[in-house]
């Protein structure tokens, strides 16, 4: 093997201690760059795809749910507006045909011709002074304080006493006698022995009985020329006169003499609700129907509705909530001067609350304060909101807007269809309330989601585990692979592309540790080698990358021996039996060299070059150093024992300095050089015969234990050296 393939391998080693090197030190730098790890990317991943997807979802599901659900919200309130308003067009719609029929009635037109012509001849009575004054103090004293405690104004007693005779008649008979109203609705009689009594308590039954059977707060009947000529509680409208009296500019008074200019059976009118004197300023609603047939009207009677029939019909009997009203929906009217015409339900229900959040929302305190005391909202409470606006506008539909209390509501809202009234019903409801399951879906959804995303978290976590579980351990297996344990396996239990990159792996693990092996065992033999050509301490300095070596020692003894007639001897033999003898020979001087603590330099066909002291100083080098020699023509002679052959060793021994290292590039070569070198060369030639020859300082070391004789001299660097010879 040359010397450039010796030092081939021991390169190759360098060069992969390095790579290991650079391999740790390029893991350090991963390490320092501190970059997310695959389980976390995959971790990262799922999670994204699986949020995205869910948010994705839950905002369709949340907007089309929300939608769905407020729709719901205004449908479920337009269906209860629409109920609202039918009940109370058809309610209205009854009192009307009611109120028609009834004046069309046999009792009805006869009472009206036969009161008529008793009324005619009241005008010819007149009351005592003394009556006068107990009239006059009726309204003084009774009436009056009662009106002005209602409505907290004054009145003149002579605003409202009538000045005919026959209307002061009726009421000193009839309305001061008793402060009962219902032993008035059954007391038709008024003791005075007038024919107009007798009518009275002869048909006035007809009309307790439409207030008590129909329902009306009180019915009267005018004759044509707009005496109130009766009334089914007698009460301080009665002798009154709609042309010309203190109601002359009422609601009342003008729907009388609409229906008078008809002069036809059939008309019909309502009036919107006003505030009605003689019931104390309450609201009233009328509806008048003429009396009399077809040939003529004989007169004209009035219904007066009350309160409760509307405000039944839309609160529901008050009960809201059993209706789909919830805790604060409510229908509500309104007329066209943006008054309620029904009442309030938060007023029903807290009346505290509703004067507070009244005040709040810009109801001045006195208006206020009047809706409690008398617990009703209608010609009170004004409604300035968007959806009365556009009811009062002929148009129907829903909105979210403020609130008459100013609170958010959604509002249904349209016309109301009965005939002479200008009302529009809004149904309403809070937006807190009304969107309560909207905000419950909302929260369900939101919970939903989060549920979701733990779960799919969780998931991931273990299914980034599980994906990554092979890929961690194929990661240790390669770091410690890279960190040179071979003998590294990995499990491989799937058949997907990790399984796969696993049995790679571990095809890749064996082959390399099959290669390392291989690389050791040629490292060893190239480092046994190595040291077979140079010296240990040269071959380290070598393999540390230098080129250039060279050393100079002192007191070194150099042994340059040759075999003599080894090639007689190899003429016969083939060349491998040349070698292997040679080879023989030559583990003979190694191990003598061994034995005697010499340093080989070099090996050559036939020929030994070692030295004594060189790498490692030694004081009896010179001895060592023809010890060795006269070994080496033992192991020669033993050789010769063994073979039959005749060979021997002329080998020629010198001490000094000398100068050592490596030669040439390609093909490396370590030598030795120096006077010492040439003279152990030159001495051993100084006679053809075989044995040890030594120059004078190697006799002049030894005379003492060795005999010597003299056997020549040698030139060096124009000098004559002494040659001698070992006995």
């Amino acid at each position: 093997m040359t010397d450039a393939e010796t030092r081939a391998p021991v390169t190759e080693s360098a060069r992969l201690d390095g790579q290991d090197a650079a391999g740790r030190t390029a893991k350090k730098e991963r390490r320092r760059r501190g970059g997310l790890s695959i389980q976390s990317k995959l971790l990262i991943m799922l999670l994204a795809v699986s949020l995205i997807a869910s948010v994705i979802i839950g905002v369709i599901g949340y907007v089309s749910g929300r939608e769905s659900l407020r729709e719901a919200a205004l449908d479920q309130l337009t269906t209860i507006r629409e109920l609202r308003v039918g009940e109370v067009e058809n309610a209205m719609k009854s009192v009307q045909t009611g109120v028609s029929l009834d004046s069309r009635n046999l009792s009805a037109q006869t009472l009206s011709r036969e009161i008529n012509a008793a009324w005619d001849e009241l005008q010819t009575r007149q009351l005592t002074s003394e009556q006068d004054a107990q009239l006059d103090a009726y309204y003084a004293d009774t009436f009056l304080p009662q009106l002005q405690e209602r409505t907290g104004d004054p009145y003149s007693p002579s605003a409202f006493v009538p000045t005919s005779n026959a209307g002061r008649w009726a009421q000193y008979h009839f309305t001061i006698q008793s402060e009962d109203f219902d032993a008035k609705l059954n007391d038709n009689d008024g003791d005075d022995g007038s024919p107009y009594s007798a009518v009275a308590d002869r048909y006035g039954d007809y009309l307790s009985r439409l207030v008590t059977q129909a329902g009306y707060e009180d019915v009267l009947l005018m004759n044509l020329d707009g005496d109130v000529v009766y009334s089914a509680y007698k009460g301080v409208d009665l002798g009154t006169n709609l042309n010309d009296g203190p109601y002359r500019e009422s609601l009342l008074g003008d729907a009388f003499r609409s229906v008078v200019a008809t002069n036809s059976v059939a008309a019909l009118e309502t009036t919107d609700y006003e505030r009605w004197i003689p019931s104390l300023n309450t609201p009233t609603l009328w509806v008048l129907s003429p009396v009399g047939n077809d040939t003529a009207i004989t007169g004209v009677m009035a219904a007066q509705i009350p309160l409760s029939r509307i405000n039944d019909v839309m609160t529901g009997g008050n009960r809201w909530k059993d209706q789909g009203l919830g805790d604060t929906g409510e229908v509500y009217l309104v007329g066209q001067d943006h008054l309620m015409r029904s009442t309030s339900r938060l007023l029903v229900e807290d009346p505290e609350d509703y004067r507070a959040r009244a005040i709040a929302n810009g109801t001045p305190p006195v208006v206020a304060d009047r809706i409690v005391a008398v617990n009703g909202t209608v010609l009170l409470q004004p409604v300035n909101t968007v959806s009365v606006e556009s009811a009062l506008k002929g148009e129907s539909g829903t909105s979210i807007s403020t609130g008459y209390l100013g609170n958010e509501n959604i509002t249904a809202y349209s016309p109301v269809q009965i005939d002479g009234l200008n009302w529009v019903a809004v149904a309403r409801i809070d937006t807190s309330e009304a969107f309560a399951p909207v905000v419950d879906f909302t929260r369900s959804l939101l919970l939903s989601l989060l549920a979701i995303v733990l779960a799919v978290s969780v998931l991931s976590l273990l299914l980034a585990q599980v994906f990554t579980r092979p890929i961690k351990k194929l990661v240790d297996a390669v770091r410690r692979v890279s960190g040179g344990e071979l003998a590294v396996s990995v499990p491989v239990s799937s058949r997907d592309e990790i399984g796969d990159l696993g049995t790679a792996f571990n095809d890749m693990a064996s082959s390399l540790r099959v290669k390392q092996e291989l690389i050791d065992a040629q490292h060893t033999e190239n480092e046994k080698l190595m040291l077979t050509l140079m010296p240990e301490t040269v071959a380290e300095r070598y393999r540390a990358g230098e080129e250039t070596i060279s050393e100079e020692h002192e007191n070194v003894s150099v042994v340059f021996a040759e075999l003599v007639g080894f090639d007689e001897y190899s003429h016969e033999l083939t060349g491998d039996a040349e070698i292997a003898q040679l080879n023989l020979l030559m583990r003979g001087f190694d191990e003598a060299a061994a034995k005697a603590g010499v340093e080989k330099v070099r090996t050559l066909r036939g020929g030994y070059l070692a030295s004594a002291g060189l790498s490692v100083p030694r004081v009896d080098n010179v001895r060592r150093a023809v010890d060795f020699a006269r070994e080496m023509r033992a192991v020669v002679q033993r050789f010769n024992a063994q073979t039959g052959s005749s060979l021997d060793l002329r080998a020629g021994v010198d001490t000094g300095t000398v100068t050592s290292g490596l030669v040439a590039r390609t093909s490396l070569a370590y030598d030795l050089w120096g006077d010492a070198v040439n003279l152990a060369y030159r001495v051993r030639s100084v006679s053809g015969d075989p044995g040890i020859y030594v120059t004078q300082a190697v006799r002049d070391r030894m005379q003492d234990s060795i005999a010597f004789i003299p056997v020549g001299a040698v030139e060096l660097r124009g000098a004559s050296q002494q040659v001698w010879r070992i006995e």
